[in-house]
């Protein structure tokens, strides 16, 4: 069978691509081992945040007296939440087969293995192989929770994420390694639902990719509801002889053994490039990842790839919006190389985070004389109202010209703020055009005009 574009991959890089290369007119197929829409949809994006709301109404619950309501007999049911979250996920699974159909795809049920003279192999779960051709095959296999020599996964006693949103039980101890956005956001999740978290982070501040005020908000607020944070510490190694584990953590004041029933390994991501045929086509690697050109070009000419498994940030919506102008490239439009500087980061913990462009230390470090201006959340009506009044926004300009740099939010629903900080930056706003940009009263995203506004010594509710 032929095809003018095979997609190796259905996660938010490759399904998105099919759909876009079906919509430019290609007759295309796409290939998947486990489940439409990957990790992301199954494993990762859609069904953690399905279990973060239900912390979130579990909190709400808790918190019922300051919003002058009274509720008693209430607890948090770990198997529903579970259930609800694995509902969640199986809905979007069947809307991508909608899609898929729709957009007349065909879908290869298999793992699939490129050959060269641009070939795919896909071996379906009874051990049988087919041979399929294009003229362009796309690699989009994604990546999986990267596993530590000192640290190996048992999925029992020391899990990953998979393992993490799929418990059978509740567990009474948790501690969680690494302080990424995986990270943060179970460990709000467990400890919402009354698991004791610790989290161990090698860096000096938790969610270290992050400007330094964001993290150290993050921190107080965690500390605040309880979950215990270790930073410059490292998990030297983990018993799990006895009934839990025996975290051994080396501080900088030395060694500290904790005790825990479950370890959650939340260091980072690997990509899943073995044994998918890279070898025998002569697809060049450097540290793990596949290199690319500008419109994901691997130094083969017919194959291609996108999402987890190249350099750059490992997020959804870098996947297909990398896919999107790989298949236009090839469809002979003229598109845009993606601006790695305006990629949007969310992390959905609470309070959240969000951020785009430079921080202020990276902004500095450029170069770049700064105005930088922050608008507590503490004085925001709508937050206040809304009883969320941890956070800030905090926005950071060019000093000469007035460009919007970066954006950095931590606070109640700052995640779906953080897409007007993108197209401003998309469309080279100025400090100057924001504060006079009428923002509607009350609501959060008024913090968003009043930061710039103290950027430049014009705020008015500060």
């Amino acid at each position: 069978m032929s095809y003018d574009v095979i997609v190796v991959g259905s996660g938010p890089g490759g399904y998105v691509t099919a759909i876009r290369a079906s919509q430019l007119g290609l007759k295309t197929a796409v290939v998947e081992r486990e489940s439409l829409g990957g990790i992301c949809l199954n494993w990762g994006c859609i069904p953690t945040k399905a279990l973060l709301k239900s912390a979130q109404v579990f909190e709400y619950i808790e918190h019922a007296k300051d919003y002058g309501i009274s509720v008693s007999g209430h607890k948090a049911d770990f198997k529903g939440m579970v259930s609800r979250s694995r509902d969640v996920a199986n809905g979007m699974s069947n809307g991508i087969q909608f899609l898929m159909k729709k957009n007349k795809i065909d879908v290869l049920m298999g793992t699939g293995k490129v050959k060269a003279g641009k070939k795919v192999d896909v071996t379906d779960d009874k051990g049988k192989t087919t041979e399929y051709s294009a003229q362009h095959v796309i690699i989009a296999t994604g990546a999986r929770s990267r596993q530590l020599p000192n640290l190996p996964q048992d999925g029992k006693k020391v899990i990953g994420y998979r393992e993490a949103m799929s418990m059978a039980k509740q567990p009474k101890k948790m501690v969680v390694v690494g302080s990424g956005a995986i990270g943060v956001e179970f460990a709000y999740f467990y400890n919402a639902i009354g698991t004791e978290v610790t989290i161990v982070e090698y860096m000096p501040n938790i969610v270290p990719v992050e400007d330094e005020d964001v993290s150290k908000q993050l921190e107080r607020s965690f500390k605040k509801s309880g979950i215990k944070i270790m930073t410059n510490s490292s998990v030297e190694s983990v018993d799990t002889k006895g009934a839990g584990c025996k975290v051994k953590v080396k501080t900088k004041k030395g060694e500290e053994t904790l005790e825990c029933d479950v370890v959650l390994s939340a260091v980072g991501i690997e990509a899943n490039i073995e044994g998918i045929g890279l070898e025998d086509v002569g697809i060049v690697t450097d540290k793990g990842k596949i290199l690319v050109n500008d419109f994901y070009e691997t130094n083969m000419p017919g194959y291609y790839s996108i999402g987890d498994c190249i350099p750059g940030p490992a997020l959804a919506h870098v996947a297909s919006a990398e896919g999107i102008i790989c298949v236009e490239k090839i469809a002979g439009h003229h598109p845009e190389p993606l601006d790695y500087n305006n990629i949007p980061g969310c992390t959905y913990c609470s309070p959240e985070v969000a951020s785009v462009g430079y921080t202020e230390k990276a902004a500095k470090e450029a170069g770049f004389d700064v105005k930088v201006g922050k608008f507590p959340f503490s004085a925001s009506g709508k937050a206040s109202a809304a009883g969320a009044k941890d956070g800030f926004v905090k926005l950071v300009f060019d000093a000469k010209y007035g460009e919007l740099l970066g954006g950095h939010m931590i606070g109640a629903n700052v995640t779906e703020m953080i897409a007007e900080i993108v197209a401003c930056r998309k469309l080279e706003t100025t400090g100057e055009e924001l504060i006079k940009t009428v923002h509607p009263h009350p609501t959060m995203s008024e913090a968003v005009m009043e930061a710039a506004a103290a950027a430049y010594d014009e705020v008015i509710h500060l």
